[in-house]
């Protein structure tokens, strides 16, 4: 009587999905530089995505980190953005860069925390600055950085 072998089993690869398990944190994190040099630029998200042939949508996708950008995106990026590669990774929080490969629920020993928002990040902090520098005289900005100066300083603390 043959006996049969018995192989054993392959193990199965569980695919993550963004829907269920949130946005990867190092996405995230390039996501916001891509939208920091976007706005610092002054570029929409609609021309940005006309430059390497995409949809604004996609564009807003990797902004949110919902999905994820390859090596030759990110290369065609940074030359549209002026910028080496490197930048999309700089600043990057320490708790991101000591983040596993598996991000699954219940898998960390340690609890995940939130990341929270850079104020320099926010919108409204890119579109005073990039106004501030629209100040043709050096005068009027030098008084209006004091002003703003002192008035941050009299706010409640």
């Amino acid at each position: 009587m043959k006996t049969k072998e018995i192989k054993p089993r392959k193990k199965r690869i569980v695919r993550r999905k963004v829907s269920v398990d949130g946005p990867r944190p190092v996405d995230v994190h390039v996501g916001c530089r891509l939208r920091l040099r976007r706005t610092l630029l002054g570029i929409s998200q609609e021309k940005l995505a006309e430059s390497v042939n995409l949809t604004f949508q996609q564009i807003q996708k990797y902004e949110r980190g919902a999905n994820r950008m390859g090596a030759s995106r990110l290369y065609e990026l940074s030359g549209i953005l002026d910028v080496p590669i490197a930048y999309f990774f700089d600043d990057m929080p320490k708790d991101v860069q000591n983040s596993k490969g598996t991000f699954a629920q219940g898998m960390s020993d340690q609890a995940q925390s939130k990341m929270d928002v850079d104020p320099l990040t926010r919108r409204e902090t890119l579109e005073l600055v990039r106004a501030y520098y629209k100040i043709t005289n050096a005068t009027v900005r030098k008084r209006l950085y004091e002003l703003v100066r002192s008035i941050g300083k009299s706010g409640p603390e």
